[in-house]
């Protein structure tokens, strides 16, 4: 059940590697719109830069990738790196595999609700046609299950063998099944299996009307990137010497990124269709990442400029519900609108947006400083 740990903030410090924290933190400050204003400044500034940064804080419509594709999969990927700490702590109090299970059943069940209560505002009650039932949290509570089983049942060499599966599974099936009407290998938002599927066993409201990002076939490529994590997780708490942790993982990320460069060629990458390609180049991306925020906050110890993140990473699930309950663009413009009424209309929103921001960090802070962190 979800509850708020009174006692876990004194053990953090000591039992937490601080560049997960803090790389988790990273990933929600994009996720729950940390970068709305910058996308708001595009076309604003003159600034070509600017522009650039804006253009990469979007998502493309179908075939494609910007930064903002990475930010999701990298959450994927941070739960399980977190997934391994968790569980091989639970190993070494020997914890019955049936309570490891059981728990994380139940996790998964919460995440379910709580997304379908999520991407339901206000939530459809008589109308049943009308609810999505995929989301976001969800899809981590799947992955985050699914992952705990393998890990449970399966080395690191196991753990691969699967991630490569599945990926290989979900290409051969695209390609190889037909779909009424279209045929097999139809890469098309009209055409392509993963819609059409959805469009037939999918209860509920689609995303897209006749697809949905986030439904049912799309969920195995996107564990893998939960079971990458894992295997993240366990250089990182391995005992291997810091620079073998670092080289590993960098070596990992380049073999996903080079992997899915060549596959890209015949299997595009896309957010949108989740395919093999995009799920290991995210992946490459995600051990890039965890290694650089290892190695500069916990291995060379440059950690002041990371704590803004690490308020945010410690109280993830609260801040993505809450973003969605609590209207911080409303609250910014009643306390900061007199502070940016002298500027152009157009910036208003642009700093509405910043304004928000800061009200988010510090209701996180708020929660840090009372050692309130909520998780399930």
């Amino acid at each position: 059940m979800t509850k708020t740990d009174l006692s876990e903030g004194k053990a953090q410090k000591s039992n937490r590697l601080m560049s997960v924290d803090a790389l988790r933190g990273f990933d929600m400050f994009f996720i729950t719109g940390g970068g709305t204003f910058l996308v708001l400044m595009e076309g604003k500034t003159g600034w070509p830069w600017i522009d650039t940064i804006a253009s990469q804080l979007v998502h493309p419509k179908w075939i494609g990738f910007t930064f903002y594709d990475f930010i999701f999969p990298l959450f994927l990927f941070i739960s399980g790196v977190s997934i391994a700490f968790s569980l091989s702590r639970d190993i070494k109090n020997k914890v019955e595999k049936k309570t490891i299970y059981r728990k994380a059943f139940w996790r998964m069940i919460i995440l379910i609700v709580l997304g379908m209560i999520d991407k339901n505002i206000p939530f459809p009650y008589f109308e049943p046609s009308q609810i999505r039932i995929v989301s976001v949290l969800g899809r981590i509570g799947i992955a985050g299950f699914v992952t705990t089983f393998l890990y449970m049942n399966f080395g690191w060499k196991g753990l691969i063998a699967w991630v490569g599966g599945i990926l290989l599974a979900y290409y051969a099936i695209i390609f190889l099944v037909p779909v009424p009407g279209f045929g097999a290998a139809n890469l098309t938002f009209e055409g392509n299996l993963v819609g059409w599927i959805d469009r037939n066993f999918l209860p509920g409201r689609l995303l897209q009307k006749t697809y949905d990002e986030l439904g049912l076939i799309t969920q195995f490529p996107a564990l893998c990137l939960t079971v990458l994590g894992a295997l993240a997780g366990n250089v990182l708490r391995s005992e291997k010497k810091e620079f073998k942790k670092i080289q590993l993982m960098l070596l990992a990320g380049v073999l996903c990124i080079g992997i899915a460069l060549l596959w890209s060629l015949h299997f595009p990458i896309s957010k949108r269709f989740w395919t093999s390609s995009f799920v290991l180049l995210t992946g490459g991306m995600a051990f890039i990442a965890m290694t650089l925020f290892y190695w500069i906050i916990d291995v060379l110890k440059f950690q002041k400029w990371a704590f803004f993140f690490q308020v945010i990473g410690l109280n993830s699930l609260t801040v993505y519900m809450a973003v969605n309950f609590i209207n911080f663009r409303y609250t910014s413009e009643r306390l900061f609108g007199g502070l940016y009424a002298p500027a152009p209309e157009e910036w208003h929103e642009v700093f509405q947006a910043f304004g928000a921001v800061v009200l988010v960090w510090l209701f996180l802070y708020f929660l840090y400083r009372n050692k309130i962190f909520v998780k399930i």
